[in-house]
This record gives C-alpha cells, structure tokens and sequence, in this order.
C-alpha cells in the first residue's frame, strides 16, 4: 500500500526511534492522524525544543540544558567520587538505585576502532584533565561488561595507572554481555558494592 508523502515521510522519521520497525512507525503515524492530531502537535513541540536547546554538561557530558547539569551543580554530592558511563541512559538507571552520591562523566559510547570510535570521540581528554587535577579520588569505571565495554575500561585503566587515583570496576551482579539499562535496581547496587581495583599493585 501506497501513502500519501506526507504520510510516509512521518512513518520514515517514526523508525529513527530504537525498536521501531516499519509496521510499529506505521501504527503509531496512523494513531496519532486519526485520534490524536492534538498529541501529535504537542509531540512535534517537544521534539524540536528538545533538538534545539538540549545540549550536553560541560564537565561530565550528560544531556543538559545549562552549563552544567543538576549532578555537577549539586554542592552536595562527592565530587572526588566519579563514575564513568557509557550513556545518559546508564546514568539514569544508576540514579534510581539511590545508592551512589558522587558525579559521572557520560562518554557517549565506547571504543570501537572498526567503527571508528575512538579515544577522542568519548571525551576522554577531558576526562584525563580531571583526574590529572587532583581533585578525584576514585573513578569507577561503570561501562558495560561487553567486549567494547570492558576495552575501553582497560584502556582509561591503562592510561591512569600511573597517577595517585583510585581505579575500579562494577563487578559482581552484572551479567557479561548485558547492558545496563536492563539490570534492574537491586542488582547493579550490588554491582557497585563489589566494585574492583583495576590499579596493579606496588609488588606487581
């Protein structure tokens, strides 16, 4: 069946969203003409404010409509206690657990040299800045624990070694090959329970 263009230019954009395929962007376009123009408008709205005035944190690059995000400006929060993920998601399901006071810094990905996705794509200068400052105690290296997960966690490891910092890993609680948005609450808090060093030691 054929579409008018406009209709089918809606049905393509609908399929930009993860785990929507033809027949799901299809029902949702379908849904949103014939019973709800008035959310459609309101959608649209959202969409392109979003797009235009959502930028990222300057210090820990997380999605953020100011210089900084709420995390980095709260004065509360342990701000030599750093937490590195690989996206916005991640941080939000670490938030939820409630058990973790200090900062992150969101590196947007991991390495991946086959795609191309290297140290300079993750912001990882800057994140070496911060830690080269002194003023982080611990960084816990929270990517996910697939193969492009734990690489890049060896690496920012590897690259740190060196330095007066304590490095270490989420753990036990986390399957192998899973992601973190999929792990539910209880779980990951113990993840961060468990956490590892990644420095070798003096007698290494």
């Amino acid at each position: 069946m054929s579409f008018s263009p406009l209709l089918q230019n809606l049905i393509t954009s609908l399929r930009a969203l993860p785990g929507v395929g033809p027949k799901s962007a299809q029902r949702m376009a379908l849904h949103l003409l014939e019973r709800d123009r008035e959310g459609a408008r309101t959608l649209s709205e959202s969409l392109l404010q979003a797009a235009e005035k959502v930028g990222e944190c300057q210090r820990c690059r997380n999605l953020s409509e100011e210089t900084l995000c709420p995390v980095c400006e709260d004065d509360s929060r342990d701000h030599q206690l750093i937490c590195v993920l690989e996206s916005p998601v991640d941080l939000i399901a670490v938030e939820q657990t409630g058990g973790f006071n200090g900062v992150y810094f969101v590196l947007k990905g991991h390495l991946s040299p086959i795609d191309g996705v290297g140290p300079e794509d993750l912001g990882l200068d800057q994140l070496f800045e911060r830690v080269e400052s002194g003023e982080v105690r611990e960084l816990i290296l929270a990517t996910n624990p697939t193969v492009e997960g734990e690489a890049t966690a060896h690496y920012i490891a590897e690259q740190l070694q060196d330095l007066n910092v304590n490095i270490t890993r989420i753990a036990h609680g986390v399957p192998v090959g899973g992601e973190l948005e999929f792990v539910d609450g209880g779980t990951l808090a113990h993840a961060f329970a468990g956490r590892r060093s990644l420095k070798r030691s003096q007698d290494d």
